[in-house]
């Protein structure tokens, strides 16, 4: 009898230190999570000491608008990418203290070389197909097979001496990439001010090609044109 209550006793015991064990556990893990929370950088870009410090600005009601056009650059806080199929403008917007402004990409519009009709700024999830790090180096594709010396040995058409495809930025590199340029779009939403952020052309051409440059503004503030140099 003895011994039956000594057995559950010590169950009982072990079962309290394994409740202590998991909520200390528990305790430790959401801590830990808080602050990867607090070091985890907040989305947009951060916005320039003043719109002065921005190529443009203007007025649109009690918001001023900075702008700069970085052609076909992506910068961002930690990188400056690139991209062949897209021009990239810098804005920030800024507002008297404890101002807010409700902002949207499509608050956005350009016109290029005078045309009639504005270009719309474009999602940043599109310039992902062509984005690039001028940095990044494939490794050294391996040598064709009898290539070593140099010398053809007729019977044209071996196909195994033709090149490989040029390789592919590792998954890893290609999507921190890309969350890099996502935080730096122009956020949306009710945002407290001064606000900043990258918005996207589609343009394929060279910006030497460019002769005037027009971001168009017609959003919550009111509406206003800054020319930009190209």
């Amino acid at each position: 009898m003895l011994g039956c209550k000594r057995m559950r006793f010590t169950s009982a015991l072990r079962a309290l230190l394994w409740t202590l064990v998991v909520l200390v556990s528990s305790a430790f893990c959401l801590s830990a999570q808080e602050e990867s929370t607090k070091d985890t950088p907040a989305k947009g870009m951060p916005p320039r000491t003043a719109p002065t410090e921005y190529q443009t600005q203007a007025r649109a009601g009690a918001v001023t608008i900075g702008a700069e056009f970085m052609g076909h650059a992506v910068p961002t806080p930690e990188h400056t990418f690139s991209s062949e199929d897209y021009i990239v403008v810098e804005a920030g917007l800024f507002g008297p203290p404890e101002a807010r402004s409700t902002l949207s990409r499509d608050d956005f519009s350009m016109r290029i070389n005078g045309k009639k009709l504005a270009a719309p700024s474009e999602p940043y999830e599109l310039v992902f197909k062509s984005l690039k790090d001028p940095e990044w180096q494939p490794p050294e594709p391996p040598e064709p097979k009898g290539s070593k010396s140099g010398l053809s040995t007729g019977g044209g058409g071996n196909q195994d001496t033709a090149p490989p495809p040029p390789p592919k930025m590792p998954f890893p590199l290609r999507r921190a990439m890309e969350q890099q340029v996502q935080r730096a779009a122009m956020q949306e939403g009710d945002r407290p001010l001064p606000q900043a952020g990258l918005l996207f052309l589609l343009y394929r051409g060279k910006t030497e090609g460019i002769k005037s440059l027009e971001l168009i503004y017609n959003g919550a503030a009111g509406k206003v044109t800054l020319t930009l140099q190209p």
